[in-house]
C-alpha cells in the first residue's frame, strides 16, 4: 500500500518550467561505434529548453491579389492579337429617341446614363479555357490620364447599398461579373467570363452600362474618357485589346450628329487651307493688295479709293504700265473738270427759266 503524501507540506510557489524540464530530462547517452575509437556524444543543444517552442507561428497571408499588376499608364492602342479580337456596335442612327449609338467616323460611343449599350465581340478562334473580358475606363487627355475614373459623389450616394458603387462601368445581364480595384494604381475594372457564340452566331454580346454623366461635377467633369476592353487569360495575360471613346449624355443621337458635322467641317477646312498653300504663284509678277480705311459709307466710293500696289519685274514693262496709269489719271482729271462745269451751269428745277446776263425776270 502506497504511503499517502502530505500535500500540505508542499511550498506555495512552484519552480519554473526550466527547472521542471531539467528534472525530467534523462541524462545524455554515449554511443561508441564499432571500429571507431572516438566517442560521439549526443548534441547537448537537443537537451536545452527553448523558451520559444510554444510560441505561435506567424500567420501566413492567404489573401491573393485580385488583379494582376497593372501599369501606371494603360495602353490604349488596338491589338487584335493571334485570336483576331474585334468589336462591333449595333447601328442605331442619330434619332433623338436612341439611348445608345456608335460613330464609326469618330470611334466614339454615345449613351445615356445607366442605359445598356450592347458591344459585340468577335474572335477568329476560341481563346484558352477560363478566358475573361475586362473593361477599364481611363481619361483620354495626357494631363488627366494618371487620374482614376470614378463616379461623382452624388451618383455614388444614390447606390449606397451597392458594394461597387464607385465603379463607372458595369456589366449587365451576368451574375458572373466581378469588380476589381488595383492595389497599386487604384484603377477600377470589371470582368466577365468569355462565352462562345451561340449556335448560328459568330459573335458574343456584352452589355455595358455607364453610371455617371460626362458632365458630372466631381466625376468626369467634361473630360473625355476611353474604354479599354481586353481579352485576357485567368492569369491576366492580355490576348487582345480594343479601345473606343465614350460620351455619357442626355441625347446621344443629337450629340453624335453635332460632333460628326463639326469634325467634317474641320477636315474640309484643313484641306482647303492646304490647297491654297500649294497653289503655284506667277514667276514674273507678284501682286499684293493694301486696302485703305473707307472715308465714307458709300460702297462705290470705298472701291474707288482702294490702292493697289504692283511689283513689276523689268524697267521696260514698268515704263509701259506707268504710261497707261498716267493716261488713266489724266482722263479721270478731265472727267472731274467737266462734271464741275456742268454743276455750275445746272438747269434749274421745272417751272423756272435760266436767266441770262442783262435779262429781267417776269416779276420785275
Amino acid at each position: 500500500m502506497m504511503e499517502e503524501q502530505d500535500f500540505g507540506s508542499l511550498p506555495l510557489s512552484q519552480d519554473t518550467f526550466q527547472d521542471l524540464w531539467d528534472s525530467v530530462m534523462p541524462p545524455p547517452l554515449t554511443v561508441t561505434p564499432i571500429g571507431v575509437n572516438d566517442i560521439f556524444m549526443t548534441d547537448p543543444a537537443l537537451n536545452e529548453f527553448d523558451p520559444q517552442i510554444f510560441d505561435m507561428a506567424p500567420e501566413m497571408s492567404t489573401k491573393e491579389s485580385v488583379t494582376p499588376p497593372a501599369s501606371t499608364v494603360p495602353v490604349t492602342t488596338d491589338y487584335p492579337g493571334e485570336y483576331g479580337f474585334q468589336l462591333r456596335f449595333q447601328k442605331s442612327g442619330t434619332a433623338k429617341s436612341v439611348t445608345s449609338t456608335y460613330s464609326e467616323q469618330l470611334n466614339k460611343l454615345y449613351c445615356q446614363l445607366a442605359k445598356t449599350s450592347p458591344v459585340e465581340v468577335l474572335v477568329s478562334k476560341d481563346p484558352p479555357a477560363g478566358a475573361i473580358f475586362r473593361a477599364t475606363a481611363v481619361y483620354k487627355k495626357t494631363e488627366h490620364v494618371a487620374e482614376v475614373v470614378r463616379r461623382c459623389p452624388h451618383h455614388q450616394n444614390e447606390d449606397s447599398d451597392v458594394e461597387h458603387r464607385s465603379h463607372l462601368i458595369r456589366v449587365e445581364g451576368s451574375q458572373k461579373a466581378q469588380y476589381y480595384e488595383d492595389l497599386h494604381t487604384k484603377r477600377q475594372s470589371v470582368t466577365v467570363p468569355y462565352e462562345p457564340p451561340q449556335l448560328g452566331s459568330e459573335m458574343t454580346t456584352i452589355l455595358l452600362s455607364f453610371m455617371c454623366n460626362s458632365s458630372c461635377m466631381g466625376g468626369m467633369n467634361r473630360r473625355p474618357i476611353l474604354t479599354i476592353l481586353t481579352l485576357e487569360t485567368p492569369d491576366g495575360l492580355v490576348l487582345g485589346r480594343r479601345c473606343f471613346e465614350v460620351r455619357v449624355c442626355a441625347c446621344p443621337g443629337r450629340d453624335r450628329k453635332t460632333e460628326e458635322e463639326n469634325s467634317t467641317k474641320a477636315q474640309s477646312g484643313t484641306k482647303q487651307t492646304k490647297k491654297r498653300k500649294s497653289a503655284p504663284t506667277s514667276d514674273t509678277t507678284a501682286v499684293s493688295v493694301k486696302k485703305s480705311k473707307p472715308a465714307s459709307s458709300a460702297e462705290e466710293e470705298d472701291k474707288e479709293k482702294e490702292i493697289f500696289v504692283l511689283h513689276i519685274r523689268g524697267r521696260k514693262r514698268f515704263e509701259m504700265l506707268k504710261e497707261i496709269n498716267d493716261a488713266l489719271e489724266s482722263k479721270e482729271e478731265k472727267a472731274k473738270a467737266k462734271m464741275s462745269v456742268k454743276q455750275e451751269f445746272a438747269v434749274p428745277s421745272s417751272g423756272k427759266r435760266l436767266l441770262h446776263r442783262g435779262e429781267k425776270s417776269d416779276s420785275d
